[in-house]
């Protein structure tokens, strides 16, 4: 397990990240959320020991992070790195012999990831003759190649079509099965939503809000509901204790301050129509980040 504690960060007077904890458990995808700004880069190259926090600690497996340790990080970062000039097959090989691998496997490892992360017909091709998302291909192959056991990955999935997702989210989802724990971050919330076992959302260098997917869309939900009648409900907008998101004809979706606000709401829409629907409605991982951001 990667963990962060308590980790700060400034330049200069400016604060970027303010006492952030979070945890990346093996095993699982860790969606890391926040809007441009927000510190997921600083956070991510302080838990690989690119920078250096001003306080705080980053333990792996309850233990201070050596440099063995940071040999078997994978890392991704949002910058394309790779060196153009040299074939697409050559530089994965190249850097899983830097990982200690012997040129027969290098070559056969990167070679068997590069074709499934659908690149196979371009193994002879310079990386910058490659379209800018088969570059993105090729960058997570490079931080894949040496089946490392905690990923890092800043937006893995920019500039990638909608089948190349899916073939990358699987190729994450194969390598966290296989006990690796994997942090991305992504601007793409409805990818996280749907790859992700946990999420953590920052904003302003502090984290807002974290836990397993489910966790967090049940924290969320509690007090929002979904009603539809066949009577008129527009006496929900002056209801005490009730915020209403939206209405459509007999449908509404509102938020209540309390649960006997909500057993209150019911009572009075069965007084006046007949009841079809009401429920706690799971809000989407969009809704959760713009409330905690709030």
């Amino acid at each position: 397990m990667l963990e962060l504690i308590d980790v700060t960060k400034s330049y200069g007077t400016r604060r970027v990240l303010d006492e952030v904890s979070l945890r990346v458990e093996p095993g699982r995808l860790t969606g890391f959320v926040g809007g441009n700004g927000a510190g997921k880069t600083t956070t991510m190259r302080i838990a690989l020991g690119v920078l250096k926090a001003d306080s705080g600690t980053v333990l792996l497996n309850g233990e201070p992070i050596t440099t063995e340790d940071r040999r078997r990080f994978g890392y991704m970062p949002e910058e394309r790195g790779l060196y153009p000039k040299m074939k697409v097959a050559e530089q994965i090989a190249y850097l899983a012999r830097l990982h200690g691998y012997t040129k027969t496997d290098a070559t056969a490892g990167a070679e068997r990831l590069l074709r499934r992360l659908g690149l196979g017909a371009r193994l002879g091709d310079r990386i910058e003759a490659l379209s800018l998302g088969n570059q993105q291909r090729a960058q997570i192959a490079a931080a894949l190649v040496h089946a490392p056991q905690v990923l890092i990955l800043d937006e893995p999935f920019s500039g990638l079509d909608p089948l190349a997702v899916d073939v990358v989210a699987a190729v994450l989802a194969e390598r966290a099965a296989a006990g690796a724990a994997v942090l991305f971050s992504s601007h793409q919330l409805d990818v996280v939503e749907r790859l992700c076992d946990d999420l953590v959302i920052i904003a302003d260098g502090t984290i807002r809000a974290a836990g397993s997917r489910e966790q967090l869309r049940t924290q969320h939900s509690r007090h929002r509901y979904i009603l539809s009648s066949t009577g008129d409900v527009g006496w929900l907008r002056d209801e005490p204790g009730v915020a209403v998101v939206q209405f459509a004809g007999g449908d509404a979706v509102f938020y209540v301050d309390a649960d006997e606000t909500a057993q209150r709401v019911l009572r009075r829409a069965l007084d006046g129509g007949e009841v079809t629907a009401f429920t706690a409605q799971h809000p989407s991982l969009f809704e959760i980040f713009k409330e905690v951001i709030q």
